[in-house]
């Protein structure tokens, strides 16, 4: 094997899956968990979790047929939907993937409040009168 070949091995269309637009996907876009969601654009109101499915080609499907059989005024109130890559099994009930999605959130805002009152300086000592 020349050295061309060998560095770009790890690279090779072996890792790669080929999907139904011609773009490859890799093995985790194929197995992961991903989360539908429906929210706001104006509001910023979550309406939670949809559906959640296994595989990115299936989510984007779903997430396309959400969007087709939505209603024309639904769209222009603002409701839109995304799909999120969760941890989650495939076929969770919408209603525990939404609470476990939520508090989720919670827990990463928390751990950046907590984040942003640590200082990232040492604060003046009283003891050391000015020095």
């Amino acid at each position: 094997m020349s050295p061309e070949i060998r560095l770009f091995a790890p690279f090779s269309a072996h890792h790669f899956y080929p999907s139904w637009n011609g773009l490859f996907l890799t093995r985790d876009d194929l197995t992961a968990s991903y989360a539908i969601i429906r929210h706001n654009i104006r509001t910023y109101q979550s309406a939670g979790v949809l559906a959640v499915v296994r595989g990115k080609q299936t989510a984007e499907s779903e997430l396309k047929n959400f969007e087709d059989s939505q209603d024309s005024s639904d769209r222009h109130e603002g409701w839109r939907y995304f799909i999120e890559k969760t941890d989650l099994q495939a076929g969770t009930d919408p209603v525990d993937a939404t609470r476990h999605r939520q508090a989720e959130l919670e827990g990463r805002e928390a751990k950046a409040l907590r984040e942003t009152k640590t200082p990232n300086f040492l604060s003046p000592d009283p003891n050391r009168g000015g020095r």
